[in-house]
Parts: structure tokens; sequence; C-alpha cells
């Protein structure tokens, strides 16, 4: 296995999106430090004997239900908690991905780690041996209702602890307890409160929530990116992008971040039109030296109200991105433990603050794909962009359709994300009806990286169509240098369209290309660093 060198500390405490991104997609190692194992001991001698002394603990002294379990140190111990996991390892459909997969284990072991769940330190190294040696679980998609926690997927993280079920392999799922004798390691032994601390809680739908917040927030980027191109292609207005109507106007985060984000990429274009320019644009219009189609462009939202559209996506972001990460950073299972206190018995298990934001990300996703696609529709519009319709640049529209078949994927993909509803509100209870109002988190999660991966498609066909508009307008030389980078980009990826030919290939590039933040890197490669 490839292994990045750096290294993510896993305390409780500290770890953020970036951190689980480091070791899910980069490979970083994950390290515990001493002082952390120390605490995580502690709890785990508290627990102990705090049962010995015959205080009541759920799913120890007291069962799940109404069963009545043994004690510490019973012949059952083991079989207790192993079949608990055995049992709830009942996930269906497709298999997360190899580093979502990593991304859950991950969330696992650091709300392990924040010292309140009474496990031994050797679950929390045996999970962060499993990440460094690339051994990493197959956890179906489907069977967390994200109310006791995401039972389901978090059981097949825990079967592949004590050697059973399968772990993945070049994206195929392999039998665990071959995969451990290859490695020379002992399947674990799970004991009292630890089969139950591993699949009680939300480390899956924080997981992957993480990933998707973090590629999210480099979306925005790359479709602010597009827009200041079109913005240019199109000889749109700087004005909207004034600090003075963001910074003291109306000082939302992220309408300030995108206002700066696209006065940073329009620097330097020769293109796009001066604030000062306005009145004498108007002036000429009245005189007939210019045409309707140079102040009617700035009347589109898609061109006018982008820090205030694309800000709100950010700021929706910001705040998902919040949540998730404390989320990350707490003890979410049951019961919690805490030194010279009452044992908690309580629901830190239920997802409802991950499946809100996951929800509401999902909401600002589909009205960024919404902008972008609206955006292209005004780029092969003569009447809007005073461009060749279609952008054919053949100049023979009748026999050659350009970019009018492209067009379709973006609006089928908007009208799909359209379909996507919150599962926040899809409460069904469960188990007996103890779980009468559960989350769903997993699902809001599942659906936001659905609209994201449509987005990728959605703004594909802006970059391509843009890079089309560059060619068919001849003002290429008056760019940006953010700009012509981009442009450079989508040419490197897909040439200009002559006449008509296959566009399915095209957009598949671009639209992987967005998806590894290519676009991103190109600019930032040309000293223009976004917020």
């Amino acid at each position: 296995m490839v292994q990045n060198d750096a290294t993510v500390e896993f305390d409780g405490e500290k770890l953020d999106i970036d951190g689980v991104r480091r070791v899910a997609e980069d490979r970083a190692r994950a390290a515990l430090d001493q002082s952390t194992l120390d605490r995580v001991r502690t709890s785990r001698q508290h627990f102990e004997d705090m049962v010995r002394r015959g205080v009541p603990v759920y799913g120890v002294t007291t069962g799940y239900g109404e069963m009545i379990y043994m004690l510490v140190g019973t012949s059952k111990e083991v079989e207790l908690q192993t079949n608990l996991v055995r049992s709830h390892s009942a996930g269906v459909g497709p298999l997360f991905s190899e580093i979502e997969a990593r991304a859950m284990v991950a969330a696992r072991l650091n709300a392990l780690a924040k010292g309140h769940s009474a496990v031994r330190p050797e679950l929390l190294e045996r999970l962060a041996l499993y990440l460094n040696l690339g051994i990493t679980p197959a956890i179906p998609e489907i069977g967390s209702l994200g109310a006791s926690g995401d039972l389901a997927p978090l059981s097949h993280i825990a079967t592949a602890l004590i050697g059973e079920g399968y772990v993945l392999r070049g994206g195929e799922r392999v039998e665990t307890a071959s995969v451990l004798r290859e490695h020379g390691i002992e399947p674990l032994e799970l004991r009292f409160k630890e089969g139950l601390a591993l699949i009680n809680g939300t480390s899956a739908m924080t997981g992957l929530g993480c990933l998707v917040l973090g590629h999210a927030l480099n979306q925005i980027r790359q479709a602010e990116i597009v827009t200041a191109l079109a913005v240019e292609t199109l000889q749109g207005s700087l004005s909207p992008f004034q600090p003075e109507g963001h910074d003291l106007a109306r000082p939302h985060r992220g309408q300030v971040d995108t206002a700066a984000n696209l006065r940073a990429l329009l620097a330097g274009t020769r293109l796009a039109v001066e604030h000062a320019d306005l009145r004498d644009q108007a002036k000429q219009q009245q005189s007939g030296e210019v045409s309707r189609t140079d102040v009617w462009i700035q009347k589109a939202y898609t061109l006018r109200a982008i820090p205030q559209v694309v800000g709100a996506v950010r700021d929706t972001v910001y705040h998902a991105a919040q949540t998730v990460e404390t989320e990350l950073n707490s003890a979410n299972d049951n019961p919690l433990f805490f030194e010279g206190r009452e044992v908690f018995h309580g629901a830190n298990f239920h997802g409802q603050p991950v499946a809100f934001v996951m929800d509401f990300t999902t909401v600002a996703l589909t009205q960024l794909g919404v902008f972008s696609e609206r955006r292209t529709n005004r780029l092969l519009n003569r009447y809007l962009s005073g461009l060749p319709e279609f952008l054919v640049a053949s100049g023979e529209p009748g026999l050659n359709s350009g970019f009018a078949g492209a067009q379709y994927p973006a609006t089928a993909l908007v009208a799909e994300n359209r379909t996507i509803g919150p599962a926040s509100t899809q409460s069904i209870p469960s188990n007996g009806d103890n779980q009468d109002v559960v989350s769903m988190g997993l699902i809001s999660a599942r659906n936001a990286r659905r609209v994201l991966s449509n987005n990728d498609y959605i703004l594909a066909v802006e970059y391509l169509a843009a890079a089309q508009a560059v060619d068919v307008s001849g003002r290429y030389d008056g760019l940006s240098p953010a700009g012509r980078a981009t442009y450079e980009t989508v040419r490197a990826l897909a040439p200009t369209v002559e006449h008509d030919r296959y566009m399915a290939d095209d957009i598949e590039r671009v639209a992987a290309a967005l998806s590894r933040g290519e676009f991103l890197h190109v600019v930032q490669q040309a000293g223009i660093e976004l917020r």
C-alpha cells in the first residue's frame, strides 16, 4: 500500500475535515499519542470498577431491549459483543468506496479517542493499524437509519476487526480472515461495551459528510472559476463584485468570499467592463453606438447575483462543515462515562444535526447546478450572448448543432437533482418502535454526494461552452491570467468544436478533471489564491 509520510493525530478533540481527507484520500498515517491512550485506559478502568460495584449499565448489566446480560469477566462477555456485531452486519446494496470506508473508520477512531466510551486502548490501536496497513472494511451503503447511530455500516467495520466479513482489495471484497493471515494479525476479541461502542455512533454519516463537504467547497471554487471565464467572454460588468457592496453593505461571509474570488479571477481582464465605464455605455447606447446586448447582459442574475447566490451556497457549506467537525470530535455512543459523575444514558448516537446540514448541503449544491446550467443556456442563446447560436464555429448553424446536444445532460441533471428531497424528514419508526424518530443521516450524506457528482457534469458543460465561446468570439487575447489558464486547461482536455462530433467523451474528461480539483490547481499555479 502506498502511504503518505504525513501523520494525522487522533485525540478526539482537534480532528478536522482536512485531516479526515488526508487519511482517507492521501493515506496519511493515523497516530495516537500516549496521553490519548492513557485517557482511554482510565475510562475503561473506571467503567469496569462501576460494573463490579453493580452499577446498572445499559448493554452490560441491563440489556438491549428487555434482555439481561452477564457481567464483565463471565464466559458470555465476548459472545455477547460478537453476536451484537454479527446480527447488525446486515447492510445491503453497493459498497462504499475504499476512500469513503477509510473516512468512516477514521471518524469512528476519533470518536472513541474522546475517552468517554470505556473501550480498551487496544481497540483504538487496532483501528489505527487497519488504516495504516490499508485494511479497509467492505461497507454496504444501505441499512442505516442514523438513530441508534449508523448501526449497520459500523457493524461491518466491527466485523472486520473480529476477523469476519469482508474487506476491500482493488475495489472488490475479499474475506477478512485471509487478509489478516497475510499480515499475521490475530482477530480482535471484543469485551463488554466494545461492540456497542463500535456500532452505536454517527461515524458513517460523519465520515462521508467530511468527504462531501471537502469536495463541495472545491466545487464551489471551480464554479467561480468558470463563472469568471463566462463573465469575461460575455464582456460582463465588474460592478457586481465591488467590495463595498459586500464587505460594507451585506457582509455575509460566503458573499464576501465569492465576490473577492471573482475580483481575483477577473484581475487583468481586458474584456469585462469596469464600473466607471457603465455610465459611458449607457450614453453610447442612447446614441446607438453600442449593441443592446452590452447592457442587457447585466440584467441576468446568473451574471449579476453571483456573490449573493454562490455565496449563499458557500455559507451553507461553511455551516455544515462546522457542524460535521463538531460531530467528528464528539463522543456519540451510549452510555458514556465521566469520572466522578453519573453514567450518561442518553442519545448522542442520534444523527439529527448531521442529517439536517447534509440535507441543507443537498439543497445548496442543487442551486449551484441550476446557476451553472442557466449560464450555459445564456452562452448558447444568440439573443442573450451575441455569439453564434449554440456556439457553432463553422458558420453553418443549420448543418451543425454545436452545443445544442451538450446542454441536454446538464438540464437533465438539474432536474434530477431537484428530485432528491430531504431525507431527514423521512423518519420511519423501527426496532419495536423504540427508535420512533430516526434521522436518516447517512441517506442525507449519500444524497449530497449524488448531487455533488451530478454537478461535476453540469459544470463540465459550462466549462466546455465557455471555452468554445472564447473561440467563436475571438476574445482570447483579452482574457485575464486566470481566464487564459482556465481556457488552456479545457483545451488540453477537449479541442475546439469546429464541426459536430461525439461530445460525451469531452464532457466525461472535463467532469473527471473537476472531481480531481484540477481547475483549482491551475489557477493556484497562476498565482491566484481563492478563499
